[in-house]
Formats: structure tokens, C-alpha cells, sequence
């Protein structure tokens, strides 16, 4: 029987790499999104290319009612997940404290942290039910050290921490096992998204040196996830050669 993973954020950078790669392990996938053309057209190519089972869930991970009615509406069969990929998340802006725009401040929170706690409550039931599971959470160097104009996506990032070493704590007499994976930079549309479509300074965090790619996450993923049962890795932090932290970077 195949085993099953629910990746949030799947219609690009790390998301779509990590359901990738389990797809092309064998693994049937659930894959969540906002955009509904992107996540029917990649479920669509993982099922062809792969030979396995796709299932699309459009829906905000901010939105907890679409969360729940999604995720509590899976067919029986479909509720054996084994693995679940908190991914999808994001930084806006980059701006001192005082000029900061609120409304960045709340789209970070309610992604990167509601989100998250919404979408592993949601899928949490099937997990303890059966005595096994895992859950991988997607972190960011930003959860080590603040710096300089990170203030709340910082902030984010600490909380994911902070909250998968309480799910490590509080899941383990269900044994299920929880890892944080907190990479640094990585070339994906993550930048975009940050500097709200200057492309040009998003190309610019990038320049002079190699930085991680989604594939090294997705690796990764894949490695934590197929390690035996009695083996959790509980916290990853991992940048490429150049980077040392969130605020050291050789060029």
C-alpha cells in the first residue's frame, strides 16, 4: 500500500519540490493551494509522470473554516496520512518596525503561524487515531536570530519553532514524530513575494553566491521521512556553503 503525504503550499518552490519528490518515490499525494490552475495542472503531471495517485485542496491555509471542511471531507481512504508538510508560508516586505505595514504583519502571521496550527489540528485526528505519523514543519533561519528589518517574519518563524518542540512534547505519547527543517537562503519565488514583484531585487539577495535550491529541501524531506520508526530528526538548520546564519552570507 502506497503511503500518502499532504504538502500545504505545493504550487511552488519548496512545496512543489517536496511533492515531487515523493511522488517520484512512490508516495500518493495530497497537495494544497491557492491557486486553483497551478494545483490541478501539477496534480494532473505528478499522476501522469509518476503513476500515482493526486489529489488538488484549493483552499487559504488562513481561512480555518476551508481548512477544516477540506481536510475533514478527505475520502476514508485518503485519511491514512502518513506525513504531513507544514510548507506553505511567506515574508512581505522588509521594513524597519516603525514603518512596517500592518497589513503585511497580518498576512505573515496568519500564514505562517494560524495556518500552520489550522491545517496540522485539521489533519492531526487521523494521525493520533492510528498511533504514527509525521510532521514536518518548514521553518527559516529567521527562527535562530532576528535581524534587521525581519522584525515579525522573524517573529513568524520563532513561533513555528517554538510550537514544533511543543508538538514534539505533547505528540509524543501518540508517536508521532515532528521535525522542523529551517533552511536559509533558497533561490525560489520566495524573494518575489517579499519585494511584492520587483523581480530585480529579489534577483539581487541571490547574487554572488550559490544558494540553496527547493530540490536540497525536498531532499531532505525525503530523507527525514523514510528514516526507521524509531528514529526522529527533530530539528534541521541548513544553508548553503556561503551562508553561516540568517545574517552572515559570504559573496
Amino acid at each position: 500500500m502506497k503511503k500518502i503525504i499532504l504538502v500545504t503550499g505545493a504550487t511552488s518552490g519548496f512545496g512543489k519540490a517536496i511533492a515531487t519528490s515523493f511522488c517520484k518515490a512512490g508516495w500518493n499525494c495530497i497537495i494544497t493551494g491557492r491557486r486553483e490552475d497551478i494545483l490541478v495542472q501539477l496534480a494532473g503531471d505528478l499522476q501522469v509522470t509518476y503513476g500515482v495517485d493526486v489529489i488538488p485542496l484549493v483552499f487559504d491555509v488562513r481561512d480555518r473554516h476551508a481548512v477544516n471542511t477540506a481536510i475533514s471531507q478527505l475520502p476514508e481512504e485518503w485519511q491514512a496520512i502518513d506525513v504531513l508538510v507544514n510548507n506553505a508560508g511567506l515574508a512581505l516586505g522588509r521594513d524597519s518596525f516603525e514603518v512596517a505595514n500592518l497589513d503585511d504583519w497580518d498576512t505573515m502571521i496568519d500564514t505562517n503561524l494560524k495556518g500552520l496550527l489550522y491545517v496540522s489540528k485539521a489533519v492531526l485526528p487521523y494521525l493520533v487515531e492510528r498511533k504514527k505519523g509525521h510532521i514536518i514543519n518548514i521553518g527559516s533561519t529567521a527562527a535562530k536570530e532576528v535581524y534587521k528589518d525581519g522584525n515579525t517574519y522573524c517573529a513568524t518563524k520563532h513561533a513555528v519553532d517554538a510550537i514544533s518542540k511543543a508538538m514534539r512534547i505533547d505528540l509524543l505519547q501518540h508517536k508521532i514524530k515532528v521535525t522542523a527543517i529551517h533552511p536559509g537562503a533558497a533561490e525560489t519565488e520566495f524573494s518575489i513575494v517579499r519585494f511584492k514583484g520587483d523581480e530585480e531585487k529579489a534577483r539581487q539577495v541571490y547574487e554572488g553566491y550559490q544558494a540553496l535550491q527547493a530540490q536540497d529541501i525536498a531532499d531532505i524531506a525525503l530523507y527525514v521521512a523514510n528514516l526507521p520508526e524509531h528514529v526522529c530528526i527533530n530539528d534541521l538548520v541548513v544553508t548553503c556553503l556561503a551562508q553561516a546564519n540568517s545574517m552572515y552570507v559570504q559573496k
